[in-house]
Order: C-alpha cells, then sequence, then structure tokens
C-alpha cells in the first residue's frame, strides 16, 4: 500500500500567488465565526456542515486549502481530510496572521 500524500504547507504570499493567477480551489476557513467576523479573507469560506458534506461528496483530488488563526486547527482539519482519502491538501502556513503580516496589513491581526 502506497502513503497518502502528506498536507503541503503554503505559505501566506504563496496563497495570494494562487488567488491572483485564478487556480482553482477551495480555501476553507477553520475558525470560529467570532474570528471570522474580525478578520477573514473575501474567498474563505467557512467549515460548516454544509461545507464539510459537500467537500465529502467532492472529488478526492481536487485541491483544498485550509487556514485558521495561525496555522494550528487549519493542520488537523487537512489531516482529517487526508485520512479521508484526499490527496491535494494544503495548509496555510502563520493562518490569517501570517496573511495580515506578509501580503495584506489591511487584514486586522488579533
Amino acid at each position: 500500500m502506497s502513503e497518502m500524500p502528506q498536507v503541503k504547507q503554503l505559505a501566506a504570499p504563496e496563497l495570494k500567488a494562487m488567488l491572483e493567477r485564478g487556480d482553482k480551489f477551495e480555501l476553507v476557513d477553520v475558525r470560529s465565526e467570532a474570528e471570522r467576523a474580525v478578520a477573514k479573507i473575501a474567498p474563505a469560506r467557512s467549515l460548516d456542515q454544509a461545507l464539510y458534506d459537500e467537500l465529502i461528496e467532492s472529488d478526492r483530488a481536487a485541491p483544498i486549502v485550509f487556514m485558521c488563526h495561525l496555522g494550528e486547527r487549519s493542520r488537523a482539519a487537512a489531516e482529517h481530510f487526508r485520512q479521508q482519502g484526499f490527496t491535494n491538501l494544503y495548509n496555510v502556513v502563520g493562518g490569517i496572521d501570517a496573511w495580515s503580516v506578509l501580503v495584506d496589513p489591511s487584514v486586522p491581526r488579533y
């Protein structure tokens, strides 16, 4: 049996480049609604039950990028999807905090 592909680590500027190129991927924000009210990246979708169900039914090879505040919860979420057989998973290193520092200082830090 072959090893499942690992979750790839993605720097915030790499995510920005993917968005600017119009790459096709799902950007999933695993933070709470309260956190999302403070700071968010426009195309990111909140990982609620509806999105979870949609993703679980989707193509296992489709790229999914996970993000949270600092990168730990999103890494755990990406690992969960890896265990479900998904093969093209990314975790935003440093989360939305890194986005605020490295990409868009207008996004509030908390």
